[in-house]
């Protein structure tokens, strides 16, 4: 989910309304990266038109193909049956996300839009996940807080405003089982992440979220050329 510049990138064959390529690919690379791997289903492609369509200005927050089969796959693949997100827009996360569910994982989602979170919830309804997830429609520092202190989180996912990043990761990494994954989107800014001096408050918090959560002993990560950046970061 971007909010500092507008990028469109290409899937054709595949979706014809498209969030964040993932960085430094052609289009026509793009679109042989997500043709080869898991495909977005007739409901992810609807979600990704409507959100297109419906607000053509914003459809860059949705993540992009590739980001949803990785975060469908990555659950699977641990098992994940606690699960947060933080910063939902119309729903295409949550919904790879809670595909990705272990039989009885749920899926809580932060955000503070009762208009996009709308479009979520029908589209989750369709897809039949609506039952994992939980929404919540408040501040997300204050969901966080509210949650157990026990080490129970198995996976995260944070894509929201990116002056919050260094406070959603303080109250999630505690929340963490070791061997758990948090995700954090943008953290290439468009680009602009390796600026000495750039102009733009987002940018600024996401550098020094970078810096933050590389000097932070609590976990391992690594940081993925996916889409506009993706941190994936283990618990210790």
């Amino acid at each position: 989910m971007r909010s500092y510049q507008r990028r469109r990138g290409c899937a054709a064959a595949i979706v014809t309304v498209m969030s964040t390529a993932s960085a430094q690919l052609s289009p026509e690379l793009h679109e042989y990266l997500v043709a080869h791997g898991s495909p977005p289903d007739e409901v992810a492609r609807d979600l990704i038109a409507e959100t297109g369509r419906v607000l053509p200005d914003r459809a860059e927050m949705q993540i992009s193909p590739e980001q949803g089969a990785f975060l469908t796959v990555l659950g699977r693949l641990l098992g994940v049956r606690s699960a947060v997100e933080v910063g939902t827009f119309t729903g295409y996360s949550a919904l790879a996300i809670a595909r990705g569910l272990a039989p009885g994982g749920r899926l809580l989602c932060c955000d503070i839009s009762e208009d996009y979170t709308a479009v979520a919830r029908r589209y989750w309804q369709r897809a039949g996940v609506a039952d994992r997830i939980e929404l919540r429609l408040a501040p997300a520092l204050d969901t966080l807080r509210e949650l157990s202190a026990e080490p129970s989180l198995d996976l995260s996912f944070i894509d929201a405003d990116k002056e919050g990043y260094v406070g959603y990761w303080e109250e999630i990494v505690p929340r963490t089982r070791p061997g758990g994954v948090i995700l954090v989107d943008n953290v290439f800014a468009g680009g602009r992440v390796v600026e000495t001096d750039p102009d733009h408050t987002a940018v600024q918090a996401i550098q020094q979220f970078n810096e933050h959560a590389l000097a932070d002993e609590r976990v391992e990560l690594v940081m993925l050329p996916l889409s506009d950046g993706v941190t994936l970061a283990r618990k210790r």
